[in-house]
């Protein structure tokens, strides 16, 4: 056993992800091999984000353009990949804390809502993609409109719920096995195809890029190095549960490595299968143009001579969309909790999410025609890319800082590589932005487009700039806050007595609990409130009006409750709310003007928690006391 890893860090979180945080132990199995096996998952939801459909729109399009040519740009894609999910997996091992949480106890707070929209656009980036890939996927396979097949992508929030109330590994089973279809399928074409190994390995060699490759290029390491993953391992690998010592540490961190290296390899082999079957069926027979993932489904029968081949690309393409959705939801909420804390149901989070993903599809589909897709797949990727150093610089900052990473801060030979990567990244996006802008500016478009595009742009830049040099240039300065801050002194906290106490009923067995914990932190001097909410589809509807017999029944539990206390004492009256709990609670104990709420536990499960949420956590935000979770 080793010695007690102490990181010391500044606030204090909810976990990353709480509903499943912790909920896999990595030390019950009894063999090595099963131990192993318990940390084996969180990459492979990683690696779903490395084959989405925006890939097969950059793979198609830079296979069927240049050939082979831009192998090398998947192979260093996927060698960096692999380094910085690494990185992000020690972040959340180390520290407990996912990227965004990191951030938000680094930077201050204008930087952190500023990483949080840029964040929020490659979320909706991600989601883009998903959306016209699965509405192409299901458009190839059973004859639909795209505009149909995109509405349909709304009904996948069902399926998150579903898969969410399973729990963390059976969801991890699901994903791995959209991966091993998606995997099998290109199999079976590159088996169709027959491409010449000799121009695929010629391909692996780095050369010198046009900027029409330069812009596939880009797309594809925006396509493969996703910023949203970093988020999503970073909080995943908190799924496992492990003891606190530097020696499980470390050995939590050589199997999540191990981990990312299967997963993102067999991501690497499903890009460089589909860039090789275009390059092989499309480049080879003369058809450069073939950047739509619709075309490329078409031609794969009459140049393949198999009727089998577009069947099994229009069914991995669904599974590559469908695995995604799940990801980019839980990256989603893992962003916003982090950086500006704030937590909503699942589902509603996966809605929003997709409602502004099918927003823009609807609209590019409607105005500019179904063939317009190909190039919005790619153009999503291109901004994957360009939000990618707002994510990789602070993890590389946050896994280099001795003073919160310990002994567990990575080595100098780490840190260059992990620099060249990001410098690399950086380049390329900053090579492709002033090409773009100085053909935007020189142009004929109107000032009044010019003036923002070129505001923007700046401010990009300087915010980047920021990023990269705050905690160099403030490491000093919080090391110093964070040690010199005198602590409390204990000697003088004072008694706290309670005037006024609402608890809350929810008529289950956590009521006993909850009047006990009251009554005895108040005594018999406080002015107590009983309450309880009344939560059916009549009292949603018509709110206090509502008189059925729920209601009524509510009512009756509720007097008697007070009734007991009354003869044994205590000052107590009763109040009775209609509605949705998180709601009505605060607003009750907002106009008692307490002191104190005492909560149990809720008392709905199963449907009503899809719906509902939990109360707890929306309640205890939006009172203005103490709050007392028995």
């Amino acid at each position: 056993m080793g010695s007690k890893n102490k990181i010391n860090d500044r606030h204090t979180f909810t976990p990353s992800l709480n509903e499943v945080n912790a909920s896999i132990n990595t030390q019950t199995p009894k063999t090595k091999f099963r131990r192993l096996l318990a940390f084996f998952g969180p990459a492979y939801l990683v690696s779903v984000g490395y084959m989405d459909p925006g890939n097969w729109a950059t793979d198609i399009a830079g296979g069927s353009q240049f050939g082979y040519q831009l192998l090398w740009v998947l192979l260093m894609s996927n060698i960096i990949a692999l380094l910085l999910q690494s990185l992000s997996a020690r972040l959340g091992v180390v520290r407990n804390r996912d990227l965004a949480q990191a951030s938000r106890e680094t930077y201050p707070k204008y930087i952190n809502i500023s990483l949080y929209i840029l964040a929020e656009i490659a979320i909706a980036a991600t989601d883009l993609a998903e959306v016209l890939g699965m509405a192409i996927g299901l458009q190839l396979l059973f004859g639909i409109s795209l505009t149909t097949g995109v509405l349909i992508t709304v009904l996948d929030t069902i399926l998150l719920l579903f898969l969410m109330n399973l729990g963390m590994r059976k969801m991890e089973m699901f994903i791995i096995s959209l991966v091993g279809i998606i995997g099998m399928s290109f199999f079976a074409e590159i088996f169709f195809a027959k491409p010449d190994v000799s121009e695929i390995m010629t391909g692996l060699i780095p050369t010198a890029l046009s900027n029409e490759a330069l812009y596939i290029a880009i797309g594809i390491i925006g396509a493969t190095v996703m910023p949203h993953n970093l988020y999503l391992h970073s909080s995943l690998v908190q799924t496992r549960k492990i003891e606190r010592t530097d020696r499980a540490i470390r050995k939590a961190i050589r199997f999540n490595i191990a981990d990312s290296a299967i997963a993102l390899n067999m991501a690497f082999f499903v890009n460089a299968a589909i860039l090789i079957l275009a390059a092989a069926v499309f480049h080879k027979s003369g058809m450069f143009d073939v950047a739509e993932i619709q075309d490329a489904h078409k031609l794969l029968e009459p140049m393949l001579g198999n009727k089998l081949a577009p069947i099994l690309f229009a069914v991995a393409l669904i599974a590559a969309g469908q695995s995604s959705t799940v990801t980019g939801t839980l990256s989603g909420q893992i962003v916003m909790e982090g950086y500006i804390n704030i937590r909503i149901a699942p589902w509603i989070r996966r809605l929003l999410t997709r409602l502004i993903a099918i927003i823009p599809a609807l609209i590019t589909v409607h105005f500019f025609g179904e063939r317009s897709s190909g190039d919005l797949l790619v153009l999503s990727q291109v901004i994957l890319s360009l939000q990618l150093g707002f994510a990789i610089i602070p993890l590389i900052h946050f896994v280099s800082d001795k003073d919160k990473m310990g002994v567990f801060a990575i080595n100098t030979i780490t840190k260059i590589f992990a620099w060249l990567c990001a410098t690399i990244i950086v380049a390329l996006n900053i090579k492709l932005v002033f090409d773009f802008i100085t053909e935007f500016l020189t142009g004929e478009s109107s000032l009044f487009l010019k003036i923002p595009v070129a505001l923007v742009s700046l401010a990009a830049i300087v915010l980047l700039i920021v990023v990269t040099l705050y905690p160099l240039i403030l490491r000093r300065r919080f090391h110093d806050q964070q040690m010199h801050k005198q602590p409390t002194d204990i000697n003088k906290i004072e008694a706290h007595s309670y005037k006024r106490i609402v608890i809350a009923l929810d008529f289950s067995k956590s009521d006993t609990t909850a009047l006990n914990h009251a009554l005895n932190i108040g005594g018999k001097e406080p002015s107590y409130l009983l309450i309880h909410v009344v939560e059916s589809a009549g009292a949603l509807a018509f709110g206090h009006e509502i008189e059925d017999k729920e209601s009524q029944s509510d009512k009756i539990i509720l007097e008697n409750y007070t009734q007991q206390l009354l003869e044994m004492g205590y000052k107590v009256e009763n109040a009775i709310g209609f509605g949705n709990p998180k709601r009505v609670i605060p607003s009750m104990v907002n106009s008692f003007d307490a002191d104190l709420l005492v909560m149990g536990a809720h008392g709905h499960r199963g449907i009503k928690d899809f719906v509902f949420g939990t109360t707890i956590n929306t309640v205890r935000h939006r009172v203005k006391t103490a709050v007392l979770v028995v």
